[in-house]
């Protein structure tokens, strides 16, 4: 089944993998560079660290908001991942590598884009609770109480965008989709092969 919405997995289920990929990209750095013009403002000395996070989440809110709401598309967009995918390294890489490796691994097991995207999502406020016991790195907006309360509402967000794909899922009729090859491509080299194998006539006896 495909959803209507403008994101690049339904890109990549209609058109393959060369159309979605630009899709991707284009979603990706749209919200990675709405983020990082935030850290123009470090150059004001009246603006904090605290505050510079606290612009960020702003600035991701916006981005994400105007890519699932787009104005100019009678507000039907995408379900945002790949834009709060881009928002979210820009914040902190290090917590959205983690969540694009647990993406990686539900994606090659079930294959589900949704399901990948909703579990990554869900353990994004973990690992920011799991990092914020972490004093490494000095510079890691952990001790922004907004930046926490925002992890979870990143999570509660995309269970909320991705509510019709969990009915999909629930009622098996979800779409999976396979990078690199799967059972409809088999079973249409099979098809042709057995297409261009000869098939000799049955004879009959003749009485």
């Amino acid at each position: 089944m495909r959803s209507k919405n403008a994101g690049t997995t339904n890109m990549l289920r209609v058109l393959g993998k060369r159309a979605a990929l630009p899709v991707f990209i284009i979603d990706y750095f749209k919200g990675f560079v709405a983020v990082i013009l935030t850290s123009l403002m470090r150059y004001d000395d009246a603006v904090s660290e605290a505050w510079i996070i606290n612009l960020r989440i702003i600035a991701t809110v916006f981005v994400v908001l105007g890519h699932i709401y787009p104005i100019f598309a009678d507000f039907k967009g995408g379900k945002g991942v790949a834009t709060l995918l881009g928002a979210g390294t820009g914040i902190y890489a290090p917590i959205l590598m983690l969540c694009f490796g647990v993406w990686c691994f539900v994606f090659a097991i079930w294959h589900y884009v949704s399901l990948a995207s909703m579990v990554a999502g869900c353990c994004y406020p973990s690992f920011v609770m799991i990092f914020s016991t972490m004093t490494y790195d000095a510079d890691a907006p952990f001790q922004s109480i907004p930046f926490i309360v925002f992890s979870w509402i990143v999570a509660i967000l995309l269970v909320v965008t991705h509510r019709k794909n969990i009915g999909r899922l629930r009622t098996g009729t979800e779409s999976k989709i396979y990078l690199w090859g799967g059972p409809d491509e088999e079973k249409k080299e099979n098809s042709e092969t057995t297409a261009e194998t000869p098939t000799e006539a049955p004879t009959t006896e003749e009485k």
